[in-house]
């Protein structure tokens, strides 16, 4: 459960926007490498204008970067290097991670809850296996989805799946998600290895 952010700040509808990760550890980072580099340059303008003599490694850099030609393979890698991180950190920032979770119905408009896939694909699997004639069930539960595959054994596929289809729909409801996924219910007899 997460407090649910100022009015201001709603990105959508209700409680049935998806959940934003926090990306603490890529921030650190990036905040770290900035802090060491700043720091460092920092460090060595202040010993230029004390009358000290540069880092070495900035006057490398400064005799490289005067040196080599812009078609260099050493200059063309670096700059991609720096593309594609910026990429990484864009699609982060952009993207809402924690897929996992799906938003539930809101009850109280303070309170955001979210559902893990997995918590959903258990749910749904001990209700399948409580259907007669259920041998074995593999669920997987998606965003706008439910993957429900069973194999049946002493009934009839077609009467397994109509008993299945009814409780599985009551139970993707009382699930109680903000957006309940669609059902999608194969039902198959035992193959000979299985038996």
């Amino acid at each position: 459960m997460e407090k649910e952010p100022p009015a201001g700040e709603s990105g959508g509808s209700g409680g049935h926007r998806r959940f934003r990760s926090a990306r603490r550890v890529p921030a650190g980072l990036v905040a770290l490498l900035t802090l060491l580099t700043t720091g460092a340059f920092l460090y060595d303008v202040v010993a230029v204008r004390a009358h000290r003599s540069a880092l070495g490694p900035r006057r490398e850099l400064a005799r490289e970067l005067a040196e080599r030609p812009l078609e260099d393979i050493w200059v063309l890698t670096g700059a991609g290097a720096a593309a594609v991180l910026g990429l990484w950190l864009l699609l982060l920032a952009l993207t809402p991670g924690l897929r996992a979770l799906l938003p539930m119905r809101p009850v109280d408009p303070h309170v955001r809850a979210g559902l893990h896939r997995d918590a959903a694909a258990g749910l749904l699997r001990d209700r399948a296996l409580e259907v007669a004639g259920v041998r074995s069930v593999r669920v997987r539960v998606k965003r706008h989805r439910a993957d429900v595959r069973a194999v049946s054994h002493f009934r009839e596929p077609e009467d397994v799946r109509a008993d299945l289809t009814a409780v599985l729909d009551d139970a993707v409801e009382g699930l109680g998600l903000a957006r309940p996924p669609s059902l999608s219910l194969r039902v198959r007899r035992p193959g000979r290895k299985e038996r």
